[in-house]
């Protein structure tokens, strides 16, 4: 009996530093999220996480090496993975999407840090390969229904699928991003009835 005790006792006291770990982790992992959403990535530094969340700095480096790494894994968490919609038809499908992003470009959080992240891809192997990963989570809900689209005859066989998943998502960014004009419905739709029309199988 008393040996049972103590076995419980020595792992009640194994799990408690590890559940400060997690604890700790989520907070710098949480407040550096939030700081990601207001300032983008210069906007994150470990001085500025460990004040928001908390926890000394001296944790933080125990837990990521560098502030490259803390960013990589705080920005893991701005998933922009949508499930293809299967409305029965090309423009369905594709309308359904836009429209998500669309709606998605004005009120996600990644939308307000994804021009940063482009930013410093540009000189961060690492970061470009997050950018890579990000915009292709993205697209790959696009592909699917273009490739659908293709099997079920409504887009030509010999069509680019990246071609017009450049055609729908590239006007939607460059009103978000540069032009921002608004990303209402009527534009959408409009993005989305060109692309169907300019691939459409010849008559």
């Amino acid at each position: 009996m008393a040996t049972t005790a103590n076995t419980k006792q020595k792992n009640r006291e194994a799990s408690q530093p590890d559940a400060r770990v997690q604890r700790s982790k989520k907070a710098v992992l949480a407040a550096a999220h939030e700081l990601l959403s207001q300032a983008g990535l210069g906007g994150v530094s470990v001085d500025a996480v460990s004040e928001r969340s908390g926890v000394a700095k001296t944790t933080i480096y125990r837990h990521w090496r560098s502030r490259t790494a803390l960013l990589l894994d705080a920005c893991s968490n701005l998933s922009a993975r949508p499930q293809p919609p299967d409305t029965g038809t090309l423009r369905g499908d594709l309308e359904t999407m836009a429209l998500y992003l669309a709606g998605r470009l004005q009120t996600a959080g990644w939308a307000k840090v994804l021009p940063s992240i482009v930013d410093a891809a540009e000189r961060d192997p690492k970061l470009a390969r997050l950018q890579a990963s990000l915009h292709g989570e993205m697209r790959g809900a696009f592909k699917v229904i273009i490739e659908r689209g293709q099997e079920r005859g409504e887009v030509d066989a010999a069509a680019d699928p990246t071609e017009v998943i450049a055609a729908v998502m590239g006007p939607l960014y460059y009103r978000r991003w540069f032009s921002r004009e608004p990303l209402d419905e009527g534009f959408v739709r409009g993005v989305v009835e060109r692309a169907v029309r300019t691939t459409s199988p010849a008559r």
